[in-house]
């Protein structure tokens, strides 16, 4: 009997031994949460535009002359991204100058909004395009025409689009008047009766009131032949609650380190058609930070998460202070989380230093 215990007492001890030993040779895997850094894209980039649909996110940016469409699981990764070009226009009064490409899920069916112009920036105009593909990197962009803002055929660029209660409405930069020794663009606002046709007057939601709204000189005393006062860039968002409505705005010149990010808001259940329904915040709400090296953030556009549980904003930013009217190329593409305060409204935070790691947006597939 005491023998038989002696063996298995020694037994024991050396699978205990072993497996020790095991533990040693075992290594540990820990897994690190992925990160990304901004800038999205090393090749540059403004005015981005992107939407999640079918598991796919689906971006735009300016590219000139043309507008390219990018296919990626993941906003992240750009540089392995499909992309396509699938707008070469045809006609010389809209094929110049391709601005601010705004891509859209309405009714089923692929919009991309814009503004173009014969080669002259005075007769900037807005357009949209149409595919009713399911896949929009499938089937053909066709024009469904431009936009008529205003019986005087008036300027207009950055167009964008929501729903509401059952109605599709129109955002925009456009003129009062035509300008002559100073320009001053505001933020107007109409309904739709269908994506390419308006079913209201254009209605003025904002024009440049405040200082940090009207800067038009750089800190090295470049700057614009004449004044040029600017809202322009609306986009729209909705408090956590939803009865919240947003537009945001960029201001100031997007040449200098002022351009920033204004904000306007109405009730859910207000009459967005009534400029009174607007109130506008005193202050910017996202602007350049010189210790992080960012100037001019602007031009914003929300994507949500892979798993839809975050939000994103997608903005463009330069990493000097000084720049010129038409030189989009200073600028670059970058992502960052947005966060939410206690009564539902979304906290933008400021724009984080490039190279810095941050987290991925939440269900990007891994290894992709």
């Amino acid at each position: 009997m005491r023998v038989g215990l002696y063996l298995l007492s020694l037994l024991a001890l050396l699978m205990s031994c072993h497996s020790k030993d095991a533990g040693k040779d075992k290594k540990v895997e820990v897994k690190v949460a992925p990160t990304y850094t901004n800038p999205l894209s090393s090749q540059g980039g403004s005015d981005a535009s992107a939407v999640y649909y079918g598991g796919k996110y689906y971006y735009t940016h300016e590219t000139g002359n043309d507008i390219t469409l990018w296919e990626t699981p993941d906003i992240t990764d750009l540089s392995r991204a499909k992309s396509k070009k699938v707008w070469i226009p045809k006609n010389s009064a809209s094929g110049k100058h391709l601005w601010d490409p705004e891509i859209r899920v309405i009714g089923g069916k692929w919009y991309i909004y814009f503004a173009a112009d014969d080669g002259n920036t005075d007769n900037h105009q807005l357009y949209v395009i149409e595919n009713d593909s399911i896949d929009p990197m499938e089937g053909d962009f066709k024009l469904r025409g431009p936009i008529v803002t205003n019986s005087e055929w008036n300027w207009g660029i950055h167009p964008a689009t929501f729903e509401h209660k059952g109605s599709l409405y129109l955002l925009w930069s456009g003129w009062p008047s035509r300008r002559i020794n100073m320009e001053t663009q505001c933020i107007y606002i109409a309904r739709m009766k269908n994506p390419w046709t308006l079913d209201s007057e254009r209605i003025l939601i904002s024009r440049p009131e405040y200082e940090w709204e009207r800067q038009w000189v750089n800190p090295d005393g470049s700057r614009t032949a004449y004044p040029i006062y600017v809202n322009e860039a609306p986009q729209f968002l909705r408090s956590k609650d939803g009865r919240t409505l947003i537009v945001y705005y960029a201001a100031s010149g997007c040449w200098t380190p002022y351009y920033c990010t204004g904000m306007l808001t109405a009730s859910a259940d207000s009459d967005l058609l009534n400029p009174a329904s607007w109130k506008k915040s005193p202050e910017p709400v996202f602007h350049q930070v010189p210790e992080n090296e960012v100037y001019g953030p602007g031009s914003l556009s929300f994507v949500p998460s892979p798993d839809g549980k975050e939000t994103y904003l997608m903005y463009h930013a330069r990493n000097t202070p000084n720049s010129i009217t038409g030189e989009p190329e200073s600028r670059s593409i970058r992502l960052q989380k947005v966060e939410w305060n206690a009564d539902g409204m979304p906290d933008l935070g400021e724009p984080c230093p490039i190279g810095k790691p941050l987290p991925k947006p939440s269900g990007i597939p891994i290894g992709k």
